[in-house]
């Protein structure tokens, strides 16, 4: 039906459901260790071999949790739920749905470069799909909820970097392994010089980021 509006509540109440879901399955890849093991290896052994299930949970952990609170800063200038959000939601909840077996599916072939690429496939698609809804909803509301243009430009180049730096990590993986799997850090570099260059003007229109 043209021009359909769904309960934005249901929608926000949904994706945290979905978020928290996907961030507890996480943990679920590190296997704990059986009584023969305990017995067998002493615990730093059996932690070491741990480690790139440790590393995956830690990165994946991160990643979902600054992109449920890039969906709150977003939905909370949204006043209604038309079809072409609840889409792009839909399909960004899908790829953080994926994440954890993405995760399992990297820490497993931990220096292969097919399994970190389909990882860093995942994360862009996030990415994007999060890009998508922060340059949709802005114009959409055309500034009656209180999401200035600064603040839109803000929000849409802060969902452009972690889309653009994971695709590259994507490329990277099979031209530069390792350099690939450290790239992720330059999406906290690029951010921080990005509130540098907007800060002022964000205070000056007196919005919290």
């Amino acid at each position: 039906m043209k021009g359909e509006i769904f309960d934005k509540q249901r929608v926000i109440s949904f994706s945290d459901a979905v978020f928290s879901i996907a961030i507890t399955l996480l943990v679920l890849d590190i296997v704990a260790p059986t009584y023969k093991e305990l017995k067998a290896a002493d615990t730093l052994q059996i932690l070491q071999n741990r480690i790139p299930s440790i590393i995956g949970l830690i990165v994946s952990f991160i990643v979902i949790a600054l992109y449920w609170v890039a969906h709150m800063r977003i939905m909370k200038y949204v006043s209604t739920i038309n079809k072409k959000i609840l889409r792009y939601n839909i399909f960004l909840l899908f790829f953080i749905v994926l994440l954890p077996f993405s995760t399992a599916f990297y820490v497993r072939g931990f220096m292969l470069k097919g399994p970190f690429a389909f990882y860093c496939f995942n994360l862009s698609a996030i990415g994007f799909f999060n890009y998508l809804l922060n340059i949709y909803i802005p114009k959409k509301e055309k500034g009656l909820t209180g999401i200035t243009s600064v603040l839109a430009k803000y929000f849409k180049y802060r969902a452009l970097i972690a889309f653009i730096i994971w695709v590259l990590a994507g490329i990277f993986a099979f031209l530069l392994p390792m350099f690939a799997r450290l790239l992720f850090l330059f999406i906290f570099i690029l951010e921080a010089i990005l509130v540098k260059i907007y800060k002022k003007k964000l205070i000056s229109e007196k919005t919290i980021v």
